[in-house]
């Protein structure tokens, strides 16, 4: 048995309180383990005080299995009547049996009975009060994301600033097209028959560029966007057709034209405002574009973008408020938090106090791109984009070598980094404003289709960039930022892409087995491309299917729900079959 790979702590994602009975336990194990038995009893009952300690608890295997790379990942739920639960590890490989304790591993049991007392592992009590509650709502909702300036442009009178007429191709950040909120407001109608239930929109607050990432006004929307009328037209609007809004928080760096920021470049270190910013040299070269002399740290290493210092109590007290003025005032559902990886710990945790105070249900969300457990423990972001599932599913589909097997893995590593109610609500996405559009790093019809599939019937809070649903072609940023092709979509240029959308969205909706946690891989034939996994929860389930292969595949018997490229069973390459 290979003790290496052996790994628990009695915390985050491997031990927590889903809710105020059930406590999940998860270990890590090399492939060569079998099979796992918790050993669990509550602490106290072992304890004789001023007496010999001896272990009373019982054993339960641990069924719940994943398989990773170099790993398997071992999950099981128990009900601690008291709340507090001690408990080891038993590991058998063949003849081979260990036990793992928070001392280390031994080789027999002798350390349950005498005066010899080792470590166990312990989670101390499951209080209410420290439990991650994540909303409801999110793991049901459709999300939809807009860049605002190049969806819909519908209202002239708006003052806007060479505004080039609406169209189609290729795009930088250079270019105004006149897209404002009036125009997202005309097409909810659209997006409610679309299936859509939540709108993310790319920050709406006044700033200087195209796409709004360098705010100068936090409480205010951007006049070539519209007004704060526009905008709780927008929100009312939605709200009535059953949609949801979020909003884009940039409170890792402001814009060039900050007023506050202009305070520091005329006074200096004399201004009010000068501990807001994280200026490491005075005077410096204000011409320069660039900050790589570390002048002032910013974002990307862009001189208009200054970082904000959000360990700075008026600087966390400003965006706190600014965040109670959106949802009192305007009503908004959610924020998403921009580069939230460099935001201050300490502020993201007052800042979710503040909102969770004034709504509960609010949706707090983390732009971070790898492995987030450090802000999702439950007292900062409700969860993150998940970037993690898009390479996963980008590679397979990228790259022909890999094979299934791999996928699985991969994925499997994606729903093993947190806790089960932070994978419900995880943001799930194929393409954003940050990446190539989704039929760009797809051009085959069939690998674009299959990826929606997966997107739709896996685990979390599914996301579609705006054209996603016509398949909208876009090369990195900023070429992903492309204008709507209204025109061409009302005369149903695009129908028959649409309605697929439509109808994997639809089944989203309407299975609550696509939309529950359980996810479970079907083993796969070496170096196969045929991806085959189950959606369950108690004794039912759905099974999805997706050929991606050269040759057909049997799909198991059952109801279709959706298929694409089936025939009589037969699965063709390039097709998907959602069977219950």
């Amino acid at each position: 048995m290979n003790l290496g790979c052996i790994y628990h702590r009695s915390q985050d994602n491997m031990c927590y309180a889903k809710n105020e009975s059930e406590l999940v336990i998860q270990i890590q194990t090399g492939k060569e383990v079998e099979r796992v038995f918790l050993n669990y009893e509550d602490p106290m009952e072992s304890e004789e005080f001023g007496g010999p300690w001896t272990w009373k608890g019982h054993p339960e295997e641990m069924l719940q299995v994943r398989e990773l790379e170099n790993h398997k990942w071992w999950t099981i739920s128990v009900f601690p009547p008291y709340k507090r639960c001690g408990y080891f590890f038993e590991l058998r490989s063949g003849d081979e049996t260990c036990y793992y304790l928070e001392d280390g591993v031994r080789t027999d049991g002798s350390f349950m009975t005498g005066n010899v007392r080792l470590q166990y592992f312990s989670f101390p009590w499951m209080n209410p009060a420290d439990i991650n509650v994540t909303p409801d709502w999110v793991k049901d909702t459709i999300w939809y994301q807009i860049f605002p300036e190049r969806f819909c442009n519908k209202k002239a009178s708006l003052p806007k600033k060479n505004i080039l007429p609406w169209a189609e191709g290729s795009v930088t950040n250079d270019e105004f097209y006149g897209g404002d909120i009036p125009g997202i407001t005309s097409k909810i109608g659209y997006l409610a028959d679309l299936g859509i239930t939540g709108i993310y929109l790319t920050p709406v607050f006044e700033a200087s560029t195209t796409h709004k990432y360098d705010t100068t006004d936090y409480r205010k929307i951007d006049p070539a966007f519209g007004t704060e009328e526009d905008f709780r037209e927008l929100v009312d609007t939605a709200h009535k057709a059953g949609i949801r809004i979020m909003l884009d928080g940039v409170f890792n760096h402001c814009g060039y034209y900050f007023p506050y920021w202009q305070d520091v470049l005329e006074k200096g270190p004399e201004s009010a405002y000068w501990n807001w910013f994280m200026v490491n040299k005075w005077p410096f070269d204000q011409t320069d574009p660039w900050t790589y002399d570390k002048k002032y740290y910013s974002f990307h290493f862009t001189a208009f973008m200054p970082k904000l210092n959000t360990n700075n109590d008026e600087v966390a007290e400003y965006l706190a408020e600014t965040c109670e003025y959106w949802i009192k005032e305007f009503g908004i559902d959610g924020l998403r938090l921009d580069v939230a990886h460099e935001i201050s710990h300490k502020f993201c945790g007052t800042l979710r106090s503040r909102l969770k105070a004034l709504r509960p249900d609010f949706y707090i969300l983390g732009e971070i791109w790898q492995d987030s457990m450090r802000w999702l423990r439950g007292d900062e972001f409700d969860s993150v984009m998940n970037y993690p599932f898009h390479n996963a599913v980008m590679n397979f589909f990228r790259d022909k070598e890999t094979d299934s097997r791999n996928f699985q893995y991969r994925i499997n590593k994606c729903y093993s980094m947190y806790m089960e109610q932070t994978n419900q609500v995880l943001f799930n996405l194929l393409d954003s404003h940050d990446t190539a559009r989704l039929r760009t790093k797809l051009p085959d019809e069939d690998s674009f289709f299959q990826a929606l599939c997966i997107l739709y019937t896996m685990p979390g809070s599914p996301c579609i960039f705006y054209g996603t649903e016509i398949a909208m072609e876009g090369g990195p940023d900023p070429d992903c930022r492309r204008c709507m092709p209204w025109d061409a979509i009302e005369s149903g240029a695009y129908q028959e892409t649409c309605d697929m959308v439509k109808a994997l969205i639809r089944l989203r909706r309407q299975e609550p087995l696509c939309r529950c946690p359980g996810l479970v891989f079907s083993d796969p034939e070496p170096n196969s491309r045929v991806i085959t996994y189950r959606r369950q929860e108690d004794n039912r389930s759905l099974t999805v299917c997706i050929n991606a292969g050269s040759t057909c595949t049997e799909v198991p018997e059952g109801c279709v729900l959706l298929s694409r490229r089936l025939e009589n069973r037969q699965l063709l390459p390039g097709g998907f079959a959602v069977i219950k």
